[in-house]
């Protein structure tokens, strides 16, 4: 008979193949190959931190807090003559009787590299930087093309009548038409959008102004005694808890 010899594994081998098992079954029991990928089931995501507030809309927020709340009147009966005559120079708030219409006033104002007619206060060339759109717009006066920038009330004088301009007299809604708190040269495309529309209806299109937007509206709407929506407050403040 012939005797099979048994094969003897080398001690180094024995070694690994035992240290392999041992480390097989440890990672096993840990949990390596068994637990999913991802966060452990008690972990929670860091809580963003609120950006900081700007203090220089602080005044604004206060006033809005202010202001009361009403609704629309809902007597129509807004018309346009009520506040008087069309850029007139004849009111008490700045640049009133200087010799100038206001709507010059303002382009004066509000355009840069501007070119006045000689010898008087008429903006005959000017370039627009429209806040309400972020565009540039090259104003030149004519029939044709005067009308590419024209002048915004903030707070529109169709808002202001019902929510509480109907009970003043005619000199003061001739100011409040007129104060150039409440006007800004923009372009004529989103003078057309924003029409007669509050915060509720329209914001600009050129988000990097809504805060000062906003809060120039507040700012007038305070000064002269005007109320707000509620639908028109919610938008204000929303708008302020961005700024």
């Amino acid at each position: 008979m012939v005797r099979r010899r048994r094969r003897v594994l080398p001690g180094a081998v024995v070694a690994l193949v035992v240290v392999a098992a041992v480390g097989w079954a440890w990672w096993q029991q840990a949990g390596w190959f068994s637990q999913p990928s991802g966060p452990s089931p008690t972990w929670t995501p860091p809580t963003p931190s609120a950006a900081p507030r700007d203090p220089a809309y602080d005044a604004a927020r206060r006033m809005l807090d202010a202001l009361p709340i009403k609704g629309w009147d809902r007597v129509q009966d807004f018309k346009r003559h009520r506040f008087g005559e069309r850029w007139s120079d004849d009111v008490n708030v700045e640049f009133g009787h200087n010799g100038c219409n206001t709507r010059d006033d303002i382009l004066r104002r509000d355009l840069t590299e501007v070119h006045l007619r000689r010898g008087t206060c008429l903006v005959q060339r000017g370039v627009l930087h429209d806040p309400y759109s972020g565009q540039t717009i090259e104003f030149v006066r004519g029939p044709e093309t005067s009308e590419a920038v024209q002048v915004d009330h903030l707070v529109s004088l169709a808002d202001a009548w019902y929510k509480g301009a109907r009970s003043w007299d005619d000199a003061r809604r001739r100011d409040f038409a007129n104060d150039p708190r409440n006007l800004l040269a923009v372009s004529g495309q989103a003078n057309f959008d924003k029409a007669f529309r509050d915060a509720a209806g329209w914001l600009p299109g050129n988000v990097a102004f809504e805060c000062e937007f906003v809060a120039r509206q507040i700012t007038v709407k305070t000064v002269y005694g005007l109320w707000v929506s509620a639908n028109e407050k919610t938008a204000l403040q929303r708008v302020l808890g961005r700024c």
